[in-house]
């Protein structure tokens, strides 16, 4: 285990040129968490998860991996350690999956090591633990919703990294390809990875996360265990939704009940 959080935001404001998106927002996320992000739209969550993956520039404040400011580390340094799959992403046209999958072992690429045995290994595994062997000369154009996302998140695996920041990935998603792909990001949480995602349902990510962080405006409003984050009062307060909520009969995790709309 890492001494410290392996990814932390400290005073971070972020924002696309006009009001800020995120205001002078904390968050420290420890090794082996699986952490879920949730909230309305528009109150920053994408916004922040890609200042963690060092795409977004912080306006003020600093992004930290492993205790050092993530601009200052070389991009090809940063990937190694840290994979993002971002919302809806768009395939080249006539790529395979095995082709797209290769492409997240391109931080381990130097002038010296071009390809190796270990990337065959990475690029095999992330396949077979997103059920994608047998496509794996598919072209991603002429896969299915639910296979495209997979040959993502292959590409995502085959980096190989301890974090794992998740833009939405379920997004567009029918629900039993949701529920797979969930299945599998908590099997890479309890093999050991960091996982921090966005995600929109509020049950699922009850369900899936160790800790849950609800953000609104721009800022932290509730971070902690998923049972005291869902709350009938924080989801009306955040969500506008009066609710109740009670244990999901299988999980005991919150299960949100929206009363009727007259």
């Amino acid at each position: 285990m890492n001494e410290g959080p392996v990814l932390a935001a400290e005073g971070l404001t972020l924002g696309y040129g006009g009001e800020p998106v995120v205001r002078d927002l904390d968050l420290a996320v420890a090794d082996g968490e699986f952490t879920v992000i949730v909230g309305p739209n528009g109150c920053g969550k994408s916004t922040l998860l890609k200042a963690l993956g060092r795409v977004n520039t912080p306006a003020s404040g600093r992004v930290l991996l492993h205790g050092a400011d993530i601009r200052a580390q070389r991009a090809k340094a940063v990937a190694r350690r840290l994979a993002l799959l971002p919302q809806s992403p768009i395939a080249p046209e006539g790529i395979t999956v095995r082709a797209l999958a290769a492409r997240g072992r391109f931080p381990h690429r130097t002038l010296l090591r071009q390809w190796s045995p270990e990337d065959e290994e990475a690029i095999g595994r992330a396949l077979e633990l997103t059920g994608l062997t047998a496509l794996a000369d598919a072209q991603v154009g002429a896969l299915s919703g639910g296979q495209r996302q997979r040959a993502w998140v292959a590409m995502v695996l085959a980096q190989d990294t301890g974090v794992l920041l998740l833009d939405e990935p379920t997004t567009f998603l029918d629900i039993a390809h949701q529920y797979d792909l969930l299945e599998l990001f908590a099997a890479l949480h309890r093999d050991g990875r960091t996982v921090v995602a966005v995600l929109h349902d509020l049950a699922q990510a009850a369900r899936f996360a160790t800790r849950l962080v609800m953000m609104s405006g721009g800022r932290v409003v509730a971070d902690g265990p998923p049972g005291a984050v869902v709350t009938a009062e924080l989801v009306e307060e955040v969500f506008g939704l009066p609710c109740d909520v009670v244990p999901d009969p299988r999980t005991r995790t919150p299960l949100v009940i929206p009363h009727e709309r007259v």
